[in-house]
């Protein structure tokens, strides 16, 4: 793909077509499994330099009008932030007194990736040391030893941003309606998913763990209160198609059988969460209604099955 320049980029982002993109899992799997590397180094920086809050909030990315972003990250006196620009295919540095470095998105090496963007990040005088094994994968590959992980499509990198772009902005609306205590819309860069979570206000029993390489007490305290989550994950094992997902913890008696739409939408006793496919939300005569649908009937379900206090922490959404 050319990207010497804005407006080339913009032609061909005008000429694919409908605002949600297409996705191919099985032709953009490795692609997705090496950004999904590149994302947790980017999101380690964050989570090395940030102070805690509460359910790993702290640790994720954000969704910007070019990619996914850090935001703000402090060094000492310092300001920096790290953006992925799916537009330019660029990895970009900027710190706040001016200071900038980029590296190319394109095919490399995980363990190359690393060690050109802490280089970087040295010559910024903006060092930082992270943990270096991936979390919540299993059979983690340290990134300055992972030379399997290096495919990288700037289509299909594309592609996927233009999908968390339209499922972020659908998120906020459903967010919007929520007076309780509610996440962010965040990219997770340990599972690779874009969520956004509800909160009951009471607390819930203490969750099992056994998260693959992501440390029990951080599962324990991500899942502290009852909470009615909902999000985006363009595949993986056991996955080989995007979907939507909504989940309960702890999950409701009755909450496998309730109805929901639109129709698609479905259980899965495995993953123990309600899915429906991306490309039924895609080809729908409403993307945006037939998602919201999704979203506010699993909601819902939790709720109400949950014996939620829904009158003090709803309100009427507001049109914007």
């Amino acid at each position: 793909m050319d990207t010497s320049s804005g407006s080339t980029v913009t032609a061909q982002g005008a000429s694919r077509g409908a605002d949600w993109p297409a996705l191919e899992f099985e032709a953009a799997r490795d692609t997705y499994a090496t950004l999904h590397m590149w994302t947790q180094i980017v999101g380690k920086i964050r989570l090395a330099q940030t102070p805690w809050v509460n359910h790993s909030w702290h640790v994720a990315l954000y969704l910007t009008a070019r990619g996914l972003t850090t935001s703000p990250i402090p060094h000492g006196a310092r300001l920096f932030q790290i953006d992925f620009d799916f537009l330019s295919q660029r990895l970009l540095i900027e710190a706040g007194d001016g200071a900038s470095a980029s590296l190319p998105l394109a095919p490399c090496t995980v363990a190359q990736f690393y060690r050109d963007l802490m280089g970087r990040l040295d010559a910024l005088g903006l060092g930082v040391k992270i943990h270096t094994s991936p979390n919540e994968v299993a059979d983690p590959i340290p990134f300055d030893r992972d030379d399997v992980h290096a495919s990288y499509d700037a289509d299909a990198a594309w592609r996927l941003w233009r999908a968390l772009a339209q499922a972020d902005r659908v998120l906020k609306r459903f967010r919007s309606g929520f007076a309780g205590k509610c996440s962010p819309v965040h990219f997770f860069w340990g599972s690779f998913d874009l969520a956004v979570t509800r909160f009951s206000g009471r607390a819930a029993p203490a969750h099992p763990g056994g998260v693959p390489n992501l440390p029990d007490w951080v599962a324990r305290e991500a899942y502290s209160h009852e909470v009615s989550s909902a999000g985006f994950w363009p595949g993986g094992e056991g996955m080989r198609y995007p979907v939507f997902y909504s989940y309960a913890y702890p999950e409701p008696p009755g909450y496998a059988a309730a109805p929901l739409r639109p129709a698609g939408a479905r259980y899965d006793a495995g993953l123990r969460e309600f899915l429906l496919p991306y490309e039924q939300v895609r080809l729908a005569a409403s993307p945006d209604q037939a998602l919201l649908d999704f979203l506010e009937s699993s909601y819902a379900a939790a709720a109400d099955l949950g014996q939620w206090n829904r009158r003090e922490l709803e309100f009427a959404r507001r049109a914007g």
